[in-house]
């Protein structure tokens, strides 16, 4: 009993992966000036699709703007992001399964 028990447990792991894969990197995200703003920290966001049974879709989203507006949002009195990186990664489970893409960069604000 337990050698069946086990081989089905082995058996459902085969049917679970994940991936990440890196998408880009930009400088900003509108052009600066150099010196001509001042660091407020590190800042990350994502946006996530999400599917039943990996076919039907329970939410709209994985779009790189929406991530990139939502780290916009991160940090009070933010103006722009710097050193900006993108990834993607997935996630396959035996019920569900999401597909997000990641946003990670330093937030700043214009010198006045």
């Amino acid at each position: 009993m337990l050698r069946k028990l086990l081989l089905l447990s082995l058996s459902f792991s085969f049917l679970t992966a994940c991936a990440h894969t890196p998408g880009g990197v930009s400088a900003s995200n509108i052009p600066l000036a150099p010196n001509s703003y001042t660091v407020l920290g590190k800042v990350s966001s994502s946006d996530c699709a999400y599917a039943l049974l990996g076919l039907i879709p329970i939410t709209s989203g994985n779009k790189s703007d929406k991530a990139l507006n939502h780290a916009l949002t991160k940090v009070p009195e933010t103006d722009a992001l710097v050193q900006i990186t993108s990834d993607f990664y997935s996630q396959y489970w035996i019920l569900w399964s999401n597909d997000c893409t990641q946003i990670d960069a330093t937030a700043v604000k214009f010198n006045s």
